[in-house]
Formats: C-alpha cells, structure tokens, sequence
C-alpha cells in the first residue's frame, strides 16, 4: 500500500489561513490503513482547524466528506455538488488524491493534508517499512522474492558493497543489509548459485527516470 503521514497541523493551519470555507476530504484507500486518512481522521483535522481559527480570533466553516477513492474520477465527481460551497480543499489522500481534485476543480484550492511517503507495509503495530519502489519491471524472483532496489540504499543489483558489516547497512546500525537478508535467505534454500548467473541489465525503461508513467490495458479501456 502506499504509506503515508500527516503533516504538522502548524504546516496545514498555514496552507489554508486564507480560506474562510475549508473542506477537509478523506480517503477510504491506503491512508485509511496506516491511519492517516479516514473518517476518523478527517474528524481530527476539522476540529483542529476550527480550533486553531478560533484562537486565532477567526471564523472558519470545516466541512468534512470522506471518498471511497482519490484516485479515481468516479469517486471524485462525488463531491461536485458539495465543493461548491468551498474556497479551499484539504485533501487526506496520497499525492494522486489532490492532483485528480485540483485536474478535475480547477477553480478550487487544493491543499496536501498528508506527506506521502513509500509503497510498503505493517512489519508491526505503528511500524510501516517501504518494499517497492515502483521501477515498472520486478525482478524480486531472482533475489529471494525480495527487492534489492527499494531495499538496498544504493539499490544495487549485485551487493553486498564494501559498507556492509556485521548484517548491517552503513548509513545507519539499525539497517539491515538487504543483501545480507538476501544472501542468507537463498542459503537456506539451497540456492546461492543462483546469484552467480548472468543476467542480462536491467531495463529502467519503465522506471520513474523516463518521466511520468501512463499504464494503458486495451481490454479495459472503453
């Protein structure tokens, strides 16, 4: 899922200082997992804004509307009747979430309420960690099933580099080694000839460095 947190109520309280009508919108999807962008939370920064007015000396109207998905134009024509009435939009979804509602209201403001961070997931209770970097070609059958270029700060191909030791990484003692895991994952297996066979280059073709990226299926497209 994509991970993300919410900024600094400070950073928000800012961002909309402006407006005297602000609509906070939610998001059903990968937000409301990691519990940065639900109901609940959307609850939380709109008596948090008004509160913030309301020190301010300020009146601000907070309405609040939660979307089944951001990323998608069927969800986001939900709110058109609704928005209306609105100069300013928080929006508690990922970064695709208030770039489809500023493409699809372009009259309105659209403010980030969340700093979006990682495609991962939950390794515990609070703790989410990052496990794709969305290259467009996963090669993570080769490795173990794990992947090297999320995982690896240099995303090396063919590690360990000489800043390894110990198992850990050297930017910091609390990272692992990804290549250490690797290596020792395809040990137990019976497998580490397997990283001795010559694979042809990586395509990065469909890697984020070719500009933005656009998926087309012809069997889904009407």
């Amino acid at each position: 899922m994509i991970v993300a947190e919410p900024k600094p109520i400070k950073e928000v309280v800012e961002m909309v200082k402006d407006c005297s009508r602000v609509l906070v919108i939610g998001c059903k999807g990968c937000v409301t997992v990691c519990n940065v962008g639900g109901s609940k939370e959307v609850g939380i920064l709109a008596s948090a804004l008004r509160i913030a007015a309301a020190k301010a000396g300020r009146r601000i109207q907070v309405g609040e509307h939660t979307l089944e998905r951001q990323c998608d134009p069927e969800y986001i024509e939900e709110v058109k009747d609704m928005i209306e009435g609105y100069d300013g939009v928080v929006s508690l979804a990922c970064g695709v979430g208030p770039q489809f509602l500023s493409e699809r209201y372009p009259e309105k403001r659209i403010f980030p309420g969340v700093n979006t961070r990682f495609m991962g997931g939950a390794v515990q209770h609070g703790i989410w960690e990052e496990r794709c970097a969305g290259c467009g070609t996963c090669v993570i059958h080769f490795f173990g099933g794990i992947c090297p270029i999320a995982r690896c700060s240099k995303s090396l191909m063919n590690g360990p580099c000489g800043g390894s030791a110990k198992g850990k990484c050297e930017i910091a003692k609390d990272v692992d080694c990804v290549w250490d895991i690797i290596v020792r994952k395809l040990m137990a297996q019976g497998r580490l000839e397997d990283l001795l066979q010559f694979r042809p280059p990586k395509s990065w073709t469909t890697a984020r460095d070719g500009g933005p990226r656009k998926l087309f299926r012809e069997e889904l497209v009407r």
